[in-house]
């Protein structure tokens, strides 16, 4: 049965607004993610939240109530609340009927299957939380085997990034990691490297793709570094007609990964 809670001094209320905080998500070991359509995602991978916050207007309506049945079953615990606090939670004027608070997640290199998808996506010192997002929706809607975030990238778990995620951070796996060891993971077996780079005359068209893809993006500023550069099996770039020398990250990775597949199959 829900309990009631609807004082912003509650103790509980206290706590899950500081999880908005990387320091204190890594301390926790949870992180908020909002939205019914994001929850339904999370539920129907399995994965349920140990919090569920949720408007008393949107009591009644089936999804909540299934998010509600079944996050009590697995031992979880469900809150009902006023709006203001939920906007309180997530930071926004116009809060989602829902709130839920996960454990962190994340896979490993030594977990990944490099021979599960065709793709992989690889972002090297991602910045900008809503890049992030769009590429994990990106490797959802292509079926990349995961997401290997490569260096001081943003938190895959902020709330900005679960925003833009739209659910996708619960179905694409995310390895955090940084260079050298990736590198060693990635030529321990089978896979190629491919680079987004302004510094090479190879047309993203042009260029011979192979199973398992790596498709590394660099930093939204400075692209990636020389050395990474120089151990990409191929480096491609995508011309450009107009004035603008590059496309934004997200939007360059999604290009490349279509190309990609349409090369290889998938």
């Amino acid at each position: 049965m829900p309990r009631e809670i609807t004082a912003y001094s509650n103790p509980l209320i206290k706590q899950m607004r500081s999880l908005r905080d990387k320091r204190h998500r890594r301390d926790e070991g949870l992180f908020l993610a909002e939205g019914l359509r994001i929850l339904t995602e999370a539920r129907e991978t399995g994965r349920l939240p140990r919090y569920l916050f949720f408007a008393r207007d949107s009591a009644a309506h089936p999804l909540v109530r299934a998010l509600v049945t079944d996050v009590e079953a697995a031992g979880g615990e469900a809150i009902e609340t006023t709006a203001d606090i939920l906007s309180k939670l997530s930071g926004k004027d116009n809060p989602q009927a829902v709130v839920g608070v996960f454990a962190e997640f994340a896979a490993t290199l030594d977990t990944l299957d490099r021979a599960a998808a065709p793709i992989w996506l690889v972002a090297e010192r991602l910045r900008d939380p809503g890049n992030l997002g769009t590429i994990l929706r990106t490797g959802d809607a292509v079926g990349a085997g995961g997401l290997i975030l490569i260096g001081a990238c943003v938190d895959p778990f902020s709330v900005e990034a679960v925003r833009a995620s739209m659910g996708a951070l619960f179905t694409v796996p995310v390895v955090q990691t940084d260079w050298a060891p990736f590198l060693a993971w990635l030529r321990s077996g089978p896979g190629q490297l491919v680079g987004l780079s302004l510094d090479t005359k190879t047309d993203y068209r042009a260029a011979a793709y192979a199973a398992p893809c790596f498709l590394l993006t660099g930093n939204e500023a400075q692209g990636m570094p020389d050395d990474y550069a120089a151990a990409c099996d191929t480096l491609v770039k995508i011309p450009m007609r107009g004035k603008a020398d590059s496309l934004n990250a997200a939007v360059a990775t999604a290009v490349m990964a279509y190309a990609v597949l349409d090369r290889i199959g998938g």
